[in-house]
This record gives C-alpha cells, sequence and structure tokens, in this order.
C-alpha cells in the first residue's frame, strides 16, 4: 500500500515504473493476487469476465483520479452499477506494505474490484 501522506513527492522515474508495472498487472500480465467482492461475484460469471476485461481496458486516468501517476485506482460502469477498482502493495509474505512498489521482486500486487456502493 502506498502511503502518500508525507510532503515529499516520489521521484518521477519510480512512479512510472509503479504505473507501468500496475498497468501490467491490471491486463494480467503480471502475477498478483486478483480480487472480486461477493457482490460482483454474484454477478455471475460473464458479468465478472465482462468487468475484469472492462478494468484490463480501462485507459481514462485523469489528475483527478489518478494523482500520483500510478494507475492504482479507477471506476468503471457496468449495467449501470459504478465499479471500483484498486490497486495496493504487499511486502512478499503479504504480512505488511510494500517498502518499493515500484520493485516486482520486493512486491505483491492485489487489485480488489467492489462495487462503489461497497467503498
Amino acid at each position: 500500500m502506498t502511503d502518500h501522506t508525507n510532503d515529499s513527492p516520489m521521484p518521477k522515474a519510480q512512479s512510472e515504473r509503479i504505473r507501468d508495472l500496475n498497468d501490467r498487472f491490471r491486463r494480467f500480465e503480471l502475477s498478483g493476487t486478483h480480487v472480486a467482492t461477493p457482490s460482483i461475484i454474484n454477478m455471475g460469471p460473464q458479468a465478472v469476465r465482462d468487468i475484469m476485461l472492462a478494468v484490463a481496458s480501462f485507459d481514462d486516468f485523469t489528475a483527478d483520479n489518478d494523482p500520483y501517476g500510478e494507475h492504482d485506482f479507477g471506476d468503471i460502469t457496468y449495467n449501470d452499477q459504478r465499479i471500483f477498482w484498486k490497486i495496493d502493495y504487499y511486502n512478499r509474505d503479504m504480512s505488511a506494505g510494500s517498502e518499493d512498489p515500484a520493485n516486482p521482486q520486493l512486491t505483491t500486487r492485489v487489485m480488489t474490484v467492489f462495487l462503489a456502493s461497497e467503498y
């Protein structure tokens, strides 16, 4: 999980590397864990497939929804349902946040897909 609470911005090269890794992970090109909440699963297998494909192809990043340029959050609409997705960064054994989300050797990515109403 990235902590942006301090005032020092992340170096641009590191943010760009995180963005690249997140894009590849979201498109199922890198390993990690993809999770859908029960509300998403209960929509049925075709809906889950369609939603995950929509998340994978999402590219509507703006300064408002992606202020750190990491492509770690987005929202889509499926059958009039607003759906969020969020990527978090954990250490390899998933016991704490990753020390360096730009380093895939130190990081396990987890993407959660959920209804906006579950936020």
